[in-house]
């Protein structure tokens, strides 16, 4: 693929690590396959919550990659005042980044100025700057960095819409997404579920995303074969004219330098525990970096894992707190004697590791001793699951992972479900059960087998010739039309 002379790339991420890293990881891809001429700029929105826990990724990956420009994008007035004023994290980024239009304007105009913007691709929480670069005739794109089959379910939000006023919380039906599979209603992403402010945003996100000129997904479509069938054709949402879908994943971050460095110093300390167990013989638990439970779901999980016997690596952060404030500052280091199990710890000591926060999950997910990941269905983590070839365990907790549960589990077919009583509440004796059987069942065998299949196929599509190589080179001409 040869790009021409300074491509003008400019992107647009929301707000979370997650979906920062995957606008890179594409960023990064665009690079790879253009000529040195190329330039990448990513807008960076000045968030009032968690902001600096992105600056050290942002200055490494500008070290690295000298083509890529980080913006940053001036403070905007928040109409609630502070944080925990609103209801959750969804309305109140949806309202920084509606407010981020002035801002975006002028980017887009000042980075327009010394080259022509080849495309301008916006994360889909971003999705009302839309109308500032179309209203600038600039080739607009949205980034979902979910799945196909998640993306079919946010398009049918307005249809759902019309189904009942009721909150879905307390609807006894499901949505039926054409072609695919039905959703019961309480799969709902959690913000909508009572019809406050975030619903009618994911809503109207959900109305605007049709309106661009295509739609870039993180997934291949090997991967999810009938999903990106249905968006292609348009099955899954007859009413609509879906623009063109372009799946150009897997988009994984790389291992980085200091878990792959051979002197034992320098390696992460689970790595160094991971050395010294068996092949396949490890458990690892985490949830993602929102992923929190209460201290009597951690019991429950440190139960089941006790009781179990297998050898566990587990992620661990502290509960939630009772001030809603907090939600939007740094997560505290969790304090493991007071929320865990008296004696836990040294009970498990000989079989068991815990790791406060933050693990080095590409890295630990590549060790040879892990056979399974207890996992909260985030995207991201399920392709590096796949890169990795290590079976999944679905536990969902918040965002579309409900709905990848069921993806993940009824049709893709590399996870075993964590089955939940209503409240979403697991045992102890489900915990066992499950971390058992993703080692050493027939069930655990046929997901790792899907699972080395998949992995065979991933490496793949990104090659000359592969499905998402030849995507990205459609969607690249695309703009230069």
């Amino acid at each position: 693929m040869c790009f021409t002379p300074m491509e003008n790339i400019v992107l647009f991420p929301s707000p979370g690590i997650g979906h920062i890293i995957s606008m890179v990881e594409l960023g990064k891809l665009f690079l790879t396959h253009s000529s040195s001429q190329a330039s990448i700029t990513i807008l960076i929105p000045n968030f009032p919550f968690i902001t600096g826990s992105y600056s050290s990724y942002i200055s490494s990956i500008s070290s690295s990659f000298p083509s890529i420009t980080f913006l940053s994008l001036p403070s905007v007035p928040l109409l609630h005042g502070h944080p925990s004023n609103y209801e959750n994290h969804q309305q109140l980024t949806f309202e920084t980044l509606r407010n981020n239009n002035p801002n975006v304007l002028q980017s887009l105009q000042s980075l327009s100025v010394s080259s022509p913007i080849s495309a301008f691709i916006i994360d889909f929480f971003c999705y009302p700057a839309l109308e500032i670069s179309q209203s600038l005739n600039i080739p607009t794109f949205f980034f979902f960095t979910s799945s196909a089959s998640a993306l079919a379910f946010f398009l049918n939000f307005p249809v759902f819409d019309k189904i009942s006023s009721e909150p879905y919380r307390s609807l006894k039906v499901s949505f039926e997404i054409p072609g695919l599979f039905s959703v019961p209603a309480d799969h709902m992403l959690e913000p909508m579920l009572d019809r406050g402010v975030s619903y009618y945003e994911f809503v109207k996100m959900a109305e605007t995303l049709p309106k661009s000129d295509g739609i870039i997904i993180n997934t291949f479509e090997s991967l999810e074969v009938k999903a990106v069938m249905c968006l292609k054709q348009g099955i899954c949402l007859p009413s609509t004219t879906i623009p063109p879908v372009y799946c150009i994943g897997p988009l994984i971050a790389k291992q980085g330098d200091n878990n792959v460095k051979n002197k034992d110093e320098d390696k992460h300390e689970c790595l160094k525990w991971l050395d010294s167990q068996p092949s396949k013989s490890v458990v690892y638990l985490a949830f993602g970096s929102r992923g929190v439970f209460s201290k009597e779901q951690l019991w429950e999980i440190a139960f089941g894992l006790e009781k179990s016997g297998v050898r566990f690596l587990w992620a661990i952060r502290a509960p939630p707190s009772e001030n809603k404030g907090d939600a939007f500052s740094h997560q505290l280091e969790p304090d493991l004697d007071s929320i865990l199990p008296q004696g836990f710890l040294d009970r498990t000591k000989d079989r068991g590791h815990i790791v406060k926060l933050w693990a080095p999950q590409i890295a630990v997910l590549g060790h040879e001793s892990v056979g399974g990941f207890v996992s909260h269905c985030g995207w991201n983590s399920t392709l590096e699951a796949i890169d990795a070839a290590v079976p999944l365990v679905a536990w969902p907790l918040y965002a579309e992972q409900r709905y990848n549960k069921i993806s993940l589990v009824e049709v893709i077919g590399i996870a075993l479900p964590m089955n939940e009583y209503e409240d979403h509440f697991v045992s102890s004796s489900e915990i066992e059960k499950r971390v058992k059987q993703i080692l050493d069942s027939k069930e655990g065998d046929v997901i790792r087998k899907r699972m080395l299949d998949l992995k065979a196929k991933a490496r793949n599509v990104l090659n000359e010739g592969g499905s998402s190589h030849v995507a990205l080179t459609t969607l690249v001409e695309s703009w230069k039309r």
